[in-house]
């Protein structure tokens, strides 16, 4: 988990785990990140490698390329592999750009 704090430092953009207070979410873009599940990997009946899936969601208020650049830059940086895609919150008025990807715990 250290590393996945010290990654979203390096994008230089305000993130948080899994939201913003009420009140507090700064203006956008930024990004939020969490753990929805994991995915172990198992061997002789135990857990060998202790996996978790990962979501980076960069929120902006129009489509921001220099914003992604910098995430994909620090995910592309670290060599991790990961699946992008993006959707329109029309309650927020908000674009969502998920990166998902598996990260050892």
């Amino acid at each position: 988990m250290d590393d996945l704090v010290k990654m979203m430092e390096e994008t230089g953009l305000p993130f948080a785990y899994d939201h913003f207070e009420e009140g507090e979410a700064p203006e956008p873009p930024f990004v939020c990140y969490l753990l929805p599940q994991s995915n172990h990997f198992s061997a002789d009946g135990r857990v060998y490698l202790k996996l978790t899936e990962v979501h980076i969601e960069l929120y902006t208020d129009c489509k921001d390329l220099s914003a992604e650049q910098k995430v994909e830059a620090v995910l592309d940086k670290h060599g991790i592999f990961y699946e992008k895609s993006e959707v329109w919150i029309e309650s927020e008025k908000l674009y969502e750009v998920l990166y998902s990807f598996e990260m050892e715990v």
